[in-house]
């Protein structure tokens, strides 16, 4: 049985996944699925470093601009609507490139997301006031005693999975490990993923510049037209970084400096827990050099073709 080829392109921001999906995508008569989860919201572009509208148009793109700031969209949605991108992609007799940064939602694209109970504000804001309260060990302690599997799984920094996997728990009773093996791959497809490994000090260096550019090309004026059209910066798109540090500049409360200052640190420290979850995904072909790199182009073209030229699906 034949499988369709899907490529994903991974690894942290900055080291120029965009660009080598765009060579791929030009070289193989590929289409671009976005995988960011900031790159989704529309009006977010020069600080979520969107593809710009050149490199939009060289070939097809999906899944950008679809949800305003305010908007909560989940990992079982994005699930559901890359997959239904990547077949349609398939059935013109193109090749799906997936790229982006967001890996909770590459998992839920290849493989599934569990069966389980939705987002409860009321008792997700219970369990935030324990953390601000008492700090994130008493999440976790909560955590060991309703599902010790995950609790050894997340970083107790990791608030958000945390408190997912409680909430899971407290509305259904079910531990979200247990939930977790109920998920459903994706069908049909040899997956071949191609990972950019970036030197720590190349990578940080690559940050820093592209955050000067972003203040350069209007990151000010984009946050101001945000604000004037009533996004609030608690919004949940202004978790984006640099977005509630620019909004706060604009308030007054801080120098430009210090919000690019801080924008870099929090990028690295985002890159840093990137590279994390990228090593544990399997099966993955490392390139160790950024995507716009000399020669990287024809490397990523090569693992393609060889894993073109194996018959079995992953």
């Amino acid at each position: 049985m034949s499988h369709s080829i899907l490529i994903t392109v991974l690894g942290p921001t900055a080291s120029g996944k965009s660009r080598l999906a765009i060579g791929l995508g030009s070289a193989l008569g590929g289409e671009i699925v976005n995988c960011d989860s900031m790159q989704l919201i529309r009006g977010m572009d020069i600080g979520t470093a969107k593809p710009t509208p050149m490199e939009r148009r060289k070939l097809p793109h999906h899944l950008y601009d679809l949800i305003e700031p305010g908007e909560i969209y989940d990992a079982g949605q994005y699930m559901v609507a890359a997959r239904r991108v990547c077949r349609e992609i398939s059935s013109r007799g193109k090749i799906p490139i997936v790229v982006g940064g967001t890996g909770l939602y590459l998992r839920a694209l290849l493989k599934g997301v569990f069966p389980g109970p939705g987002r409860n504000q009321e008792l997700r804001q219970k369990l935030e006031r324990i953390g601000l309260r008492q700090g994130p060990e008493a999440l976790i302690g909560l955590l060991k005693k309703v599902d010790p599997v995950t609790s050894e799984r997340v970083h107790p920094a990791d608030s958000n999975r945390v408190i997912r996997a409680l909430e899971v728990f407290y509305q259904s009773g079910i531990p979200i490990s247990q939930l977790q093996d109920l998920r459903q791959p994706i069908q049909g497809y040899r997956i071949l993923k191609i990972g950019l490994k970036v030197e720590r000090e190349v990578l940080c260096d690559r940050i820093s510049h592209r955050v000067d550019k972003m203040f350069r090309c209007g990151f000010l004026d984009e946050v101001r037209v945000l604000l004037r059209q009533g996004c609030s910066p608690e919004t949940k798109g202004f978790e984006a970084i640099g977005y509630r540090y620019v909004a706060s500049h604009l308030a007054g409360h801080m120098t430009l400096q210090d919000v690019i200052d801080k924008t870099c640190v929090s990028t690295r420290r985002y890159a840093k827990r990137q590279k994390t979850w990228f090593r544990r995904e399997p099966d993955v072909r490392w390139i160790e050099a950024s995507g716009d790199s000399p020669g990287v182009l024809e490397k990523a073209l090569a693992i393609v073709v060889e894993g073109i030229g194996q018959d079995s699906p992953e």
